[in-house]
């Protein structure tokens, strides 16, 4: 009998999808898998290349997991009962993305996560931590059961990142910033490499035993945590619960008004308050070392 194996993704420019095609190489050259692959469609979909307003308006309905409408799930998905779901989804706004966290939400999916083996597999910037626990919480409540996690990053420097993928969230067009920086997103390389983590899956899929799972994806490199981000995470974490409540209750002007304070904050954070929280990282490091061990056997974890 094969294995039925579902694949659920969004992606606006199309670096989630390579991620799929490389994760799931070796699922769809085995016989004996069944691999359904549905990307999810919103009823209003969101622009790429995004515009200032359209970028920064997503953030309060992204970070308060608001859900937005999303296009009936084909019935013949809905009827079939799978061994494994692939969930792989993007953080925007230190959030799971508004199409990942309205399809998990969605009555229709209820039938889909109840009693289901998932894998999560997500394509950030750098910071995925908190927007995984979210994740998991909804799992959670769907009584699903998650046995692996895979987080695939931009291994750029911080400031770095958070330039070029900017520019490259505004304008549509993957390119090297003054010619001189990385090119933005996560590398090919680090995406071509991930199909190793395939390969991992299948065994897990073809032995029907996901207990070592996240072991064996972790010993390869599945998910790399940085305390420092994990800090600055939920620090975020903090001040965006603050930020998305206020702009949430405005409208009109006014909403555009506290937006646009709102972006020259995140210039605050990213240029200012983010050095300044990396030294006293450094500084602190030996005095937090067993925490800092600690936060990284978690968040490496799917507990």
């Amino acid at each position: 009998m094969k294995t039925n194996v579902l694949v659920v993704y969004y992606s606006q420019s199309g670096q989630l999808k390579e991620i799929v095609d490389q994760t799931t190489y070796d699922l769809v050259q085995n016989q004996d898998i069944n691999l359904t692959t549905y990307k999810i469609e919103m009823e209003e979909e969101f622009p790429f290349p995004w515009d200032f307003y359209s970028f920064f308006n997503a953030f309060p309905d992204s970070f308060l997991q608001k859900e937005k409408k999303v296009k009936p799930i084909p019935t013949e998905i809905l009827n079939q009962k799978y061994d494994l779901i692939l969930l792989y989804y993007q953080v925007w706004f230190l959030s799971p993305s508004i199409p990942i966290n309205s399809f998990l939400r969605d009555k229709q999916t209820q039938q889909l996560l109840e009693n289901s083996k998932i894998i999560t597999i997500s394509g950030s910037r750098n910071m995925w931590f908190l927007a995984q626990e979210k994740i998991k919480t909804i799992l959670k409540e769907g009584k699903a059961k998650l046995v692996g996690n895979i987080a695939l990053v931009d291994r750029a420097p911080n400031l770095v990142s958070a330039m070029t993928i900017v520019n490259w969230m505004f304008s549509g067009v993957k390119k090297r910033m003054f010619n001189l920086l990385p090119l933005p997103g996560i590398s090919k390389k680090t995406i071509q490499e991930s199909r190793r983590f395939g390969k991992i899956i299948l065994n897990s899929i073809q032995n029907n035993n996901y207990s070592n799972l996240q072991e064996n994806l972790i010993q390869s490199g599945a998910v790399e945590v940085k305390p420092f981000l994990v800090s600055v995470d939920k620090k975020g974490n903090r001040m965006f619960k603050v930020w998305s409540k206020i702009i949430d209750s405005k409208q009109g002007k006014q909403r555009e008004k506290y937006l646009k304070f709102f972006y020259y904050y995140l210039i605050l954070a990213i240029w200012i308050i983010s050095p300044i929280v990396n030294l006293l990282y450094i500084i602190f490091y030996p005095f937090n070392y067993f925490k800092y061990k600690k936060q990284v056997k978690y968040f490496q974890g799917i507990k």
